[in-house]
């Protein structure tokens, strides 16, 4: 399902509660576009999500979906959003650091460009125990607007809403 793996850049604890994380103003200038040269390295990353979706992945970047986030020009990260085309705004199907790169504002510089891109409301899912990412969506403005019972092998998923 869709959506499942957004809460996966903080497993062990978000990247985006970094001490200048809310003093930046503006676009993170470490976050692009993904390329067509980044699939590899994206599908790399895509290993540390907690249920990964490799067809869902594959659409993204042959659309050009997917935004990344650039560690001395190698790709650490990436947000992999969705939309429908019968309503507004976007879901956060995927959104990963490597974790060598956690706790560094790139979740948070990820997010902050789906949000800047989307034309309505923004949403995601995360696992319930994961502190660290709830308390990065919640400071993203993020509000839980749904509980999805079993939507994971070890129990519920919440669904977050911003907009």
């Amino acid at each position: 399902m869709p959506g499942e793996n957004a809460s996966d850049a903080g497993d062990d604890g978000p990247d985006g509660d970094g001490p200048d994380a809310d003093e930046r103003d503006g676009p993170d200038p470490r976050v692009r576009p993904g390329r067509t040269a980044d699939a590899d390295r994206i599908r790399e990353l895509q290993s540390h999500l907690r249920q990964p979706s490799p067809d869902l992945l594959e659409y993204g970047l042959a659309v050009g979906a997917a935004r990344v986030s650039v560690a001395e020009g190698r790709v650490v990260g990436y947000l992999l959003p969705v939309d429908a085309p019968n309503r507004p705004g976007v879901h956060v199907a995927e959104l990963v650091v490597a974790p060598g790169f956690r706790r560094e504002g790139r979740a948070r510089g990820l997010l902050r460009a789906a949000i800047a891109d989307a034309d309505g409301p923004v949403t995601l899912q995360a696992h319930p125990e994961n502190d660290a990412a709830l308390a990065l969506y919640e400071s993203l403005g993020f509000e839980v607007v749904e509980r999805r019972p079993d939507a994971y092998a070890d129990g519920d998923a919440l669904v977050l809403r911003r907009g």
